[in-house]
């Protein structure tokens, strides 16, 4: 440990004393910083603004579901989180809740691009997307074949498990027995609320390039946090 000298010279009467010294250059230097810290907090939301507004453009984005077409899964009001670039590094999975653009004309009047027969799903979308948003799971992919009976997927000829999904209540929207072929590079979207859900079985699969990316979670409200 190192001590003062008691044998230093005194400092000249007209300088201040080594502790007012300190002091005073201590309130400078806090002066200096309290007259900088406006700027600082100005560049400081600037960054975590505009860090936010990144994460959304290309990586994570919040939605609200506005409708019941995938209860039991998701509710009115509830919010997920959406992965927006998972779709550049690997195709979309059978299963997956995904956000998408839908067909033209789906957002109002259920238009399907193609004619088919009355117990068929539509098999192709119109060619243009919409600009509204939807939130369905994918069922089927390229290349598979797609009919519904009672509200259930049957998939290259094999019904699928599906214990997430509200049942059908019987209606026509619960049957379509005859299967259509998926084309290349579309997938095939249905709400798990298979009786009040307007998907792809009106208006037809999706192309991908029209997805958005996967709904991995659930932040809103609290008791329903999670993972989907």
């Amino acid at each position: 440990m190192i001590e003062t000298d008691p044998g230093s010279s005194d400092a000249p009467d007209d300088a201040p004393p080594q502790g007012a010294r300190g002091r005073r250059r201590k309130a400078r230097n806090e002066s200096d910083d309290s007259h900088n810290s406006p700027l600082e907090l100005v560049l400081i939301v600037a960054v975590a603004l505009g860090l936010a507004l990144g994460i959304q453009a290309f990586l994570v984005k919040p939605y609200r579901i506005p409708s019941e077409s995938m209860v039991p899964t998701l509710v009115i009001g509830q919010r997920v989180l959406v992965n927006r670039i998972g779709n550049r590094f690997g195709d979309p999975q059978i299963g997956d809740v995904t956000v998408f653009h839908p067909p033209s004309g789906a957002e109002n009047a259920n238009e399907c691009g193609a004619s088919h027969k009355e117990d068929q799903a539509c098999p192709a979308p119109t060619r243009t997307k919409a600009k509204v948003n939807f939130i369905k799971r994918i069922v089927a992919g390229p290349g598979d074949t797609v009919a519904i009976v009672d509200g259930h997927v049957i998939r290259n000829g094999k019904r699928q498990k599906e214990s997430f999904i509200e049942p059908c209540s019987g209606g026509e929207e619960c049957n379509f027995p005859t299967p259509i072929t998926i084309p290349p590079s579309h997938y095939f979207m249905m709400g798990d609320n298979r009786g009040a859900s307007d998907d792809s079985r009106y208006w037809g699969p999706v192309p991908r390039e029209w997805i958005i990316g996967n709904a991995f979670s659930t932040y809103w409200p609290p008791k329903r946090i999670g993972l989907l």
